[in-house]
């Protein structure tokens, strides 16, 4: 399969996790192509079979450049087996109410953007305490706490559960010649 990934990143943990994505389906004999959503121009998305758009949470939105791909290159989209990987902290607590709150939260998205995933992915982010200024690092350690979380502000700190993002990936494409 000829697969897209698209992204909107803030701190760069999208990006990783879009990466790890390629790298699991090339080598499962699939080709990719990784794109910021912000460099778009002249997309053929009719040289896929798939996509995968990726987008982080912040604030209860994601990135508007992912909005505005989304809507842009919806009828496109529509035509191909599609994941939407939703990338927040929230999803790290494996609480229901938080869990319910990112369902909501997406399909405001979808109805804004009039795209709809064939699969919706919840994946764990990571802080980010070395790129955060002093005001965005100390908002970032009372969400921390708020979470029953301990972190030392001079560290990142990942969640991502690599193996389960792996699954739900292949999930999308499987083995390369099973489409």
């Amino acid at each position: 399969m000829n697969i897209l990934i698209a992204y909107a990143t803030t701190e760069g943990q999208t990006r990783k996790i879009c990466r790890f994505c390629a790298d699991v389906l090339i080598d499962e004999g699939h080709s990719v192509e990784l794109l910021d959503v912000g460099d778009d121009d002249g997309l053929d998305l009719g040289r896929f079979d798939a996509a995968i758009l990726a987008a982080s949470l912040h604030l209860g939105t994601f990135q508007k450049d992912m909005g505005e791909f989304a809507k842009t290159h919806g009828n496109g989209l529509a035509g191909l087996r599609t994941m939407f990987l939703s990338v927040s902290l929230a999803v790290a607590s494996g609480e229901a109410k938080d869990l319910a709150e990112l369902d909501r939260i997406c399909g405001r998205f979808f109805d804004e953007t009039g795209w709809r995933p064939d699969q919706l992915i919840h994946v764990a982010g990571a802080f980010r305490f070395t790129q955060y200024d002093f005001f965005k690092s100390l908002a970032m350690r009372w969400i921390a706490h708020q979470q029953g979380q301990d972190v030392d502000p001079t560290k990142d700190r990942e969640y991502t559960d690599w193996q389960a993002l792996r699954r739900a990936v292949l999930t999308l494409a499987g083995p390369a010649g099973s489409s």
